[in-house]
């Protein structure tokens, strides 16, 4: 709070010295790019971590980063690290450190730091502020705080096609009769809802008949935690276990399971879990951070203004799955690049409506007809209610959900009939 009070004294001692010099204090310069007087040899990048460099999750952005900053002929010592960064006041001090150090543009790639990096970004309006993923720049009404995210939904979709082929190879050689599978989850919350339906949905078109149980641990990051769900999912029958948390822990469980004997499968999130897990490892679903940090970063410097909400997808190469592992089934290779191929010329929509079913909204939220096929659909809530608002837009077009479009951070949070979420409580 010191630091806060110190840097608005500063703010407020700057404004009455323009004033004093004839200045007009009621505008605003803009917060970066040639208009400010930054180039890419003197601009300064923070970027808050919630990790280290031991979390697949953070390995990604941090690399991300770098290669956009090569790309746009940035040194990397003009790149700040903070690691370890709660989701809490100490993402606030990390990013008023970051810019008291004469950071221009600063990142956090968490989604529970954006409240925090909101107040940043208040109180520091010469600075933009972007938050890898978040929900509240387009309505905090401040021009140097954004959001970004990758449509991480296509890359789930493609990985389950993988996992589909492999249960499909099992179940018709007669090794595998019950087509359940296991996901190890951090939070019950819409960009992991999201992610594990749409890796559903991947296997379904494989599989049709496939379902799935997800396991939470409350944490993005905790090796124990995640290979004991794991543990739990394959004592319940599941055959493959994918993942949206941030370590190895669930694919190593599932290897350490495979070298015992049993038939169990992983796939990963964030890396190549190769590593951790040779022979059980089909492919993990990843991002490509350097494409938003290269698109983010090019309109700063360029002194463009940088949307609110900026998300792409398999169309910029924003998204991708790892190298397939020695055990994908035959003609892996071939569905994967068809179902890349639907995504990126629109004949393939990972949520189409006709591909699965919800039970009837109990709050008014969506619709669904006879069937059980939605619909309608508001996106997300605007009012802090916890019930989604029919101003946030209609999700539903033309019989698809339309995931990231609204705004960058994932909204789709339907329950979709063959999912059971075990310790939602």
């Amino acid at each position: 709070m010191k630091k806060k009070f110190l840097a608005m004294l500063l703010a407020l001692t700057m404004a009455l010295s323009l004033a004093a010099c004839g200045g007009d204090s009621g505008t605003e310069e803009p917060s970066g790019g040639e208009d400010a007087g930054i180039s890419a040899e003197t601009v300064k990048i923070g970027l808050i971590c919630v990790h280290d460099q031991n979390s697949g999750y953070d390995v990604a952005h941090i690399d991300g980063l770098t290669a956009a900053c090569e790309e746009l002929g940035i040194d990397p010592s003009q790149i700040v690290f903070k690691y370890n960064v709660a989701e809490d006041q100490n993402c606030y001090d990390a990013a008023v450190d970051l810019a008291e150090q004469g950071c221009n543009i600063i990142f956090s790639d968490s989604y529970g730091h954006q409240s925090f990096m909101q107040d940043a970004a208040t109180d520091y309006s010469d600075v933009t502020f972007v938050s890898c993923t978040g929900d509240l720049a387009a309505g905090s009404g401040l021009d140097n705080y954004k959001n970004i995210f990758p449509h991480t939904y296509e890359s789930r979709y493609v990985s389950g096609v993988v996992a589909g082929m492999k249960l499909k190879e099992l179940m018709d050689a007669g090794t595998v009769t019950d087509p359940k599978i296991g996901y190890v989850g951090a939070y019950p919350y819409a960009e992991v809802v999201c992610g594990y339906t749409a890796f559903l949905l991947g296997i379904q078109s494989i599989v049709p008949e496939a379902y799935m149980e997800v396991q939470y641990t409350s944490s993005w990051y905790d090796l124990t935690a995640e290979g004991e769900a794991a543990n739990q999912l394959m004592a319940d029958g599941c055959v493959i276990i994918g993942q949206h948390a941030d370590s190895t822990g669930a694919p190593s469980a599932v290897q350490a399971k495979k070298d015992a004997g049993e038939v169990v499968y992983s796939v990963g999130y964030n890396i190549d879990m190769l590593e951790a897990a040779p022979t059980a490892a089909l492919t993990s679903s990843q991002n490509n951070w350097s494409v938003l940090y290269r698109d983010t970063l090019e309109k700063f410097l360029a002194g463009e203004e940088i949307p609110a909400d900026y998300s792409v997808g398999i169309t910029e190469d924003a998204v991708m799955i790892s190298t397939l592992g020695p055990e994908c089934a035959e003609g892996t290779q071939e569905a994967v690049d068809a179902a890349w191929a639907g995504i990126k010329d629109g004949s393939l929509q990972v949520f189409d409506t006709s591909k699965f079913t919800c039970q009837p909204s109990t709050d008014g939220t969506y619709q669904v007809d006879a069937d059980g096929h939605v619909t309608s659909c508001y996106a997300f809530d605007l009012d802090g209610d916890f019930v989604n608002d029919e101003a946030s837009g209609e999700a539903i077009v033309d019989g698809a959900f339309q995931e990231s479009v609204l705004r960058s951070a994932p909204y789709f949070a339907l329950r979709i009939d063959g999912i059971t979420e075990l310790n939602n409580n």
